[in-house]
This record gives structure tokens, sequence and C-alpha cells, in this order.
């Protein structure tokens, strides 16, 4: 998971930073006005029913259904598509990103990418995070890798949920290699404030 500014990607793992900054300020109260030219970029671009069945492939259907979406704007302002009822709120793939980008993520996630943003220390909430569309490639050991270096072990992932804000030992059952088999669940940044479960689903 790396963090640059579109969304900001967990448990990117919540692998894309681009991701999960603007992901983190969907957190905060959205304004769902727009300029006229920025909707009409969004719609040249597909519109946004495009953009919330993108955003929708990020969870299962169920989760899906009733989640909030958001997504930015022409001018990097993240909007809200659609409420939602049941917590979760689910952000379309961003195209400026090399692999898939879509994620859904509850409160505590949210949270969690807040405080990781801000470089705090995350609040002790175990939250849940959906990328069953995939992730982009990503550092296993710097959270704030934006490109693969000789020693920030770049690894590419999959479609995958994502777990944050557990106890120590909740994750010390796992593997933490900085190398991991990415078919079996294992510890992204481990050793940092940022660790979180990788659990693949295919």
């Amino acid at each position: 998971m790396n963090v640059r500014t579109l969304a900001g990607t967990l448990i990117a793992g919540v692998a894309c930073f681009a991701t999960v900054s603007a992901f983190a300020d969907a957190a905060k109260p959205a304004d769902t006005a727009k300029p006229a030219a920025a909707k009409a970029a969004a719609d040249g671009a597909g519109g946004d029913a495009k953009l919330i069945k993108s955003a929708m492939r990020a969870a299962p259907a169920k989760v899906a259904k009733h989640a909030t979406i958001v997504a930015m704007d022409a001018g990097g302002a993240m909007r809200t598509l659609r409420k939602g009822t049941n917590g979760f709120t689910c952000m379309p793939d961003n195209p400026a990103v090399p692999g898939p980008a879509a994620m859904c993520m509850d409160k505590a996630s949210m949270d969690w990418v807040n405080a990781w943003v801000a470089k705090k220390t995350p609040p002790a909430k175990v939250g849940l995070m959906y990328m069953l569309a995939g992730g982009t490639d990503a550092s296993n050991t710097d959270p704030y890798a934006e490109k693969p270096t000789a020693e920030n072990h770049w690894i590419m992932t999959g479609p995958h949920v994502m777990i944050v804000g557990a106890d120590q030992s909740f994750y010390d059952a796992y593997p933490k290699s900085a190398d991991p088999d990415t078919s079996v669940p294992y510890v992204m940044w481990a050793g940092t404030p940022y660790q979180h479960l990788m659990v693949p689903i295919k």
C-alpha cells in the first residue's frame, strides 16, 4: 500500500497511496457540489454510473450495494456519488496508477488510513478493507514508498482483504517476511505502526 494523492492506498495493500490519501479525505464531510466544468469532465470519462460500478467491484455485492460511493472530481476534490447505509465507503479504480485500485472500507479502516496519511499513531480499532478487484503493487516494508527500489521489497498483490488496527498478538500469528508468499495471508509493513494483515482471496 503506498501513499500519493488520489485516495490514499490499506491495508493498501491498501496498496496505493494515490488511492489512500484521497480515500482518507472521504472520511471527512464531502462537498457534493462541484463546478460544471469538473462535472463535465467526470461525465466525459464515463459518468457517475460507471464510477459507481467500478467502486462496487471492490467489495462483496451485499456490502457494495449499501455502501457510500465517493470519487475525486477533475479538480481533485472528493465528492459523494451515492450515500450508503452500512458504514462502508467504496471508491472506484484510479486510472492514474498501474494496477487495480478500487477499494471499500469500514469506518475503523478510514480512521486507520487517516492516521497513516498523517503519519500519526493509528487507533486501536480493528478495521476491514476490501480490494476484491486486486491492488496496485507496493513496497512490503516502507509505508510511504512510491516506486520500487533495490531495498524496499516491492510486491505484486492480487484480490485481497485487509485487517488493520488489531493487537500485536494477532499479527504475530502470521508470516512477516519482507518477501512474502502472497498466495497466503501475510503481514504487510511489519514492525511499523501501520502493519496490517493481507489476506488473498484467490
